[in-house]
């Protein structure tokens, strides 16, 4: 069993948002970190300076293609029922939606209460830049970037692929989206290096990023956020991350974006989005607007489901 029908497909990913949202990431290691040990591994050991770009490459399919490959393996040579099951587990484990929620709620709670050290810790585990000095409003303007970015990495982008490819393509995705977190970067150790890696991620995300913007600006204020996708968009850094963003804030009517520091270096980065200042009061309607899009994408995959079984039936 190897490709799904447009009916299992629909299912088996209405199910596996089920089980994340029932149980979130797995209690005991996540196998996800141990994929982030190997990398690291690989690395170490690739990551030379000679001939980096090509190492990064080699690197890169080294890391993600071997998980794939056997998931692939797996599902194709199971018979469906048990396949199936394998496919929901590996959307479950690509999946990251209530992990999302679970690490951004209380960051939105500790700026309600005003406990701005405990907001800084809270955010640094989620976000690159440095928030050792950052101020109540930088705070929550990270809490919604990485809301909304990552409804698109954990949530959207491995829906879409594994409507593509099923168990296998939601793995490839958050393989892919975890090593451009981690060698993604243009510092000088992975200028070189992670330069196919953000590629290969910049490729595989084109057009689940835009099936995000559009989501985000269906279920908010719909006319701002064309509005704001359309005209900031191709001002953000990533090509994919811009129009998540843009559509993103300008549905929630919030300003974000701004200076920020990564790595030691402020980069002065564009405001996206229109209307007030991300405070504290706007990181909990980024959640919802997340969580109003999944209800959105679940309501567009049982309608696929049930066209699909009246087309068959």
């Amino acid at each position: 069993m190897l490709l799904l029908s447009v009916y299992s497909m629909a299912l088996l990913a209405v199910f596996g948002i089920i089980v994340d949202r029932l149980l979130g990431e797995p209690r005991t290691r996540h196998p996800l970190v141990g994929f982030g040990r190997l990398a690291t591994r690989i690395e170490a050991h690739m990551n030379t300076g000679h001939r980096a770009r090509p190492a990064g490459i080699l690197a890169w399919f080294a890391a993600a293609m071997p998980p794939v490959l056997v998931a692939w393996f797996i599902v194709s040579v199971l018979p469906f029922s048990y396949a199936c099951i394998v496919h929901v587990l590996l959307l479950w484990l690509a999946l990251g939606a209530k992990s999302l929620h679970d690490h951004i709620a209380p960051i939105a709670r500790a700026l309600s209460f005003g406990d701005i050290d405990n907001a800084r810790a809270l955010t640094s585990r989620i976000v690159s830049r440095d928030t050792s000095k950052a101020d109540v409003n930088a705070l929550s303007r990270a809490a919604i970037e990485s809301a909304l970015e990552n409804g698109n990495d954990a949530i959207f982008g491995v829906l879409f692929w594994f409507a593509i490819a099923g168990g296998p393509g939601a793995l490839m995705f958050r393989l892919a989206n975890t090593l451009d977190a981690m060698w993604g970067y243009r510092t000088p150790r992975y200028l070189c290096f992670g330069w196919a890696t953000a590629r290969f991620d910049d490729a595989l995300n084109f057009i689940p990023a835009r099936f995000t913007a559009a989501s985000y600006a269906l279920t908010g204020d719909t006319h701002m956020a064309w509005h704001c996708w359309r005209t900031q968009a191709r001002s953000w850094d990533s090509p994919n991350a811009g129009p998540v963003m843009a559509s993103g804030a300008g549905s929630l009517n919030v300003l974000i974006g701004g200076a920020a520091v990564y790595h030691g270096v402020l980069e002065a980065r564009p405001t996206l989005g229109a209307g007030h200042d991300a405070t504290p009061r706007h990181v909990v309607p980024a959640l919802r607007l997340v969580e109003r899009s999944t209800l959105l994408w679940l309501a567009v995959l049982l309608i696929l489901a049930l066209l699909s079984a009246t087309a068959h039936g």
